[in-house]
């Protein structure tokens, strides 16, 4: 069988997998929407299914007032002494005192998970690695106590013991980076395979320049050797034409048939710089040559055609990878929606097909909880169908459909109710400056259709037929405002700072790709 990478399209950065009898386990990282940490399982590492979330009830953490790009960075996923385990890290960018390095377990994959255990120990991009002799071993990144240059990182390994829930004995740190001036030695795993310890770490920053470096040691704590051919993997050499940059953060698996694989993050990128879609999850092949991983031997690129001799069995009808999700209508009961800050079902309520949304007073500016439901765009080239219920909204009150990266930086076709009648406006707003596109009057409603056509990098807000304003999604990519999220396509509620009354009903959200993906 041929599948197509990246086999999780649209902002699903940071992937990591186990193994598990046939099936595989899967997670990445998701910021600041929830329901957090997805959960997804795969039979042929090529399609999959959303079984739930790490992160998924009210109150297992804090995330108000964490902006846009905060929130649940890179985790791991592992099972081991009966148990599924996760570590991640809970960032908050204007308070690096909050948050933290936090473990979670479950019997089951699906949940229920635990509350988070917070561990003492700083830095981001937490793993875990088992040994023959029960033994966990924790690590992950920090920036060095003592750098050669800017943005040096360290990798830190130390023992976890289950009983006491706590790191116990001494800490080793057993990796500063491959290349003398690369930043950011991060995502670390560490795995023992046939005996020997192999460290695996993304370098040189969470873009462009990203990469793959790989170390071997007799030890878990140590000392390791670095491959001389160093970083392993990487797309920087291609040039900004390659189509697909910024390759890295790489975990490592068997296939059903026994080949290695590995799942990493990368961007595509039509004009070498803008990814709207954001870190996208790709599948890359590994041989074992003279002791060490070959990341895409033969060919040092990812494949845009993945071939997949241990799968044979057809995607379902209508479907695109992962196989849980379909073109059209998106019901209340599909795993995709997320909200900000909290978990949907703390923002709206499902009425059988019908998403009903109280108004709240924070806009979509605000870094708080904000009456938004949204999911990730998948496709570079997609139809967005919106059908919304004003009936319910107060006078000053408005519903929107929303293409957003951050509070800073988002697109909107908005619906406000003033007076006896409705005005439609498109907006722009951009480094948190608002820029009016187009505005219009229309008579009073119940329900009004707004349309998005995404082709490429134009971003096409329609009422009526008639094109309202075009935005260019290069100005709205993580590349153009910061950050690490590709776009969200959703509907916001907001009576902009006022005592809100009001509901909107999302009558339905159809999101149909145009293309071959399907």
């Amino acid at each position: 069988m041929t599948a197509l990478n990246p086999v999780l399209p649209g902002c699903h950065p940071d992937p990591s997998v186990c193994r598990v009898g046939e099936w595989y386990y899967l997670v990445t990282s998701t910021f600041e929407y929830l329901p957090g940490l997805p959960v997804m399982r795969s039979r042929d590492l090529l399609r999959w299914q959303t079984i739930g979330h790490v992160i998924d009830r009210a109150g297992m953490l804090d995330f108000d007032g964490i902006r846009s790009s905060g929130g649940l960075y890179a985790p791991t996923i592992r099972h081991g002494l009966g148990l599924f385990w996760v570590v991640c890290t809970l960032v908050d960018p204007d308070d690096p005192g909050r948050g933290g390095n936090f473990l979670v377990t479950a019997e089951q994959p699906q949940g229920p998970w635990s509350d988070p255990v917070m561990l003492e120990v700083d830095g981001i991009d937490p793993s875990l690695a088992f040994d023959d002799d029960g033994r966990v071993w924790m690590h992950g990144t920090r920036l060095a106590a003592e750098p050669a240059w800017h943005d040096q990182t360290e990798v830190w390994v130390r023992e976890y013991s289950p009983a006491q829930g706590a790191l116990v004995g001494d800490e080793h740190v057993i990796w500063r980076g491959a290349v003398h001036g690369a930043v950011w030695a991060e995502g670390p795993h560490l795995y023992l395979i046939d005996g020997e310890w192999h460290l695996v770490a993304a370098e040189g920053g969470t873009e462009f320049h990203h990469a793959v470096s790989v170390a071997r040691a007799d030890a878990a704590i140590g000392p390791y050797l670095g491959n001389r051919a160093n970083p392993v993997f990487t797309h920087r050499h291609l040039g900004r034409s390659a189509g697909v940059i910024g390759a890295g953060h790489a975990d490592l698996v068997q296939a059903p048939d026994g080949s290695w694989q590995a799942l990493m993050l990368a961007m595509r990128a039509a004009d070498g710089r803008h990814y709207p879609l954001g870190r996208e999850t790709f599948l890359c092949p590994v041989e074992w040559q003279d002791g060490w991983p070959v990341f895409a031997p033969g060919e040092g690129r990812l494949p845009l055609r993945i071939t997949a001799p241990w799968s044979a069995e057809p995607a379902p009808a209508g479907s695109w990878q992962p196989d849980d999700r379909r073109a059209g209508a998106v019901t209340p009961q599909d795993p995709r929606w997320t909200a900000l800050r909290a978990l949907p079902s703390e923002v709206a309520r499902a009425d059988g097909e019908v998403w009903r949304m109280p108004v709240r007073s924070a806009t979509l500016r605000d870094a708080t909880t904000v009456a938004f439901l949204g999911i990730r765009q998948q496709h570079a080239d997609v139809d967005v169908r919106c059908v919304l219920d004003v009936g319910g909204l107060a006078d000053g009150e408005s519903g929107a459909l929303v293409v957003r990266q951050s509070e800073q930086d988002h697109a909107a076709v908005v619906i406000t109710r003033t007076g006896g009648d409705l005005t439609l406006s498109a907006v722009h707003v951009r480094g948190g400056e608002e820029h009016q596109l187009a505005s219009r009057t229309l008579p009073d409603r119940a329900q009004v259709e707004l349309r998005l056509r995404a082709r490429g990098y134009d971003l096409e807000f329609v009422h009526d037929d008639q094109t309202l304003a075009t935005v260019d999604a290069r100005q709205l990519d993580a590349s153009s405002t910061g950050g690490f999220l590709g776009l969200w396509l959703g509907v916001c509620a907001s009576s902009s700072g006022s005592a809100p009354q009001g509901e909107l009903a999302i009558m339905t959200l159809e999101y149909i790709p145009v293309g071959d993906r399907l």
